[in-house]
């Protein structure tokens, strides 16, 4: 398993295809960490916590999120990719 800075090198500097950085990082692992942030400050706000602390808890993927974007939007040829990415920066964004 690479090092966290490995990573995000290999994506950053466009080293991992585009399927596995879109559909398996993004798509997958992205959707998941979303809704378990979003799922875990519903949770909070449910049971009487802080309304920012919940909202801080939802809203703490998107550095993770906006990384992924950039990325996507690095690798060449990638038209379709990159708004499809924007597409989901939003749904994960505000849902």
């Amino acid at each position: 398993m690479p090092a966290p800075a490995g990573f995000f090198k290999a994506r950053w500097r466009g080293e991992v295809p585009q399927r596995v950085l879109f559909w398996r990082d993004m798509v997958l692992v992205g959707t998941l960490i979303n809704l378990l942030a979003t799922g875990v400050a519903l949770a909070m706000a449910a049971s009487g916590a802080s309304m920012a602390l919940a909202a801080g808890l939802h809203f703490s993927p998107l550095p993770y999120n906006l990384f992924l974007v950039a990325a996507v939007w690095r690798l060449p040829a990638s038209t379709g990719c990159r708004w499809a990415s924007l597409g989901w920066l939003a749904i994960v964004t505000l849902v």
